[in-house]
């Protein structure tokens, strides 16, 4: 009899070993969104600090921000996109910019 022996409590039934599979998390885009009254520089500081971005690649994505009218800053799990999300949001509240961050499906 192999490894997969029968179980006393369910008589002689053999119990299959079952594959589990992983699932992936869903991703979300965490989205910035151009206004007229939010700095540049401001911008360039919160993708620095909240999202970990250098200066050159901070200033490109505000850049593209600034001309496109929004755009992706990043792509996270759920959570840790409600987290930047809230980071973002309360950091604009502080310096009194009403800068729109959002999180759309990926």
């Amino acid at each position: 009899m192999s490894e997969q022996s029968m179980d006393p409590r369910h008589g002689d039934e053999l119990l299959e070993d079952v594959e589990k599979e992983t699932k992936e998390p869903d991703m979300y885009k965490v989205v910035l969104h151009n206004d007229d009254y939010t700095t540049k520089e401001f911008v360039v500081e919160v993708l620095q600090t909240v999202f970990h971005k250098p200066a050159i690649e901070a200033t490109k994505i505000m850049m593209d921000v600034h001309k496109r009218g929004k755009g992706v800053v990043g792509v996270y799990t759920w959570d840790i996109a409600q987290t930047k999300v809230i980071q973002v949001r309360q950091m604009a509240k502080v310096r009194e910019f009403p800068l729109k961050c959002t999180v759309e499906p990926a």
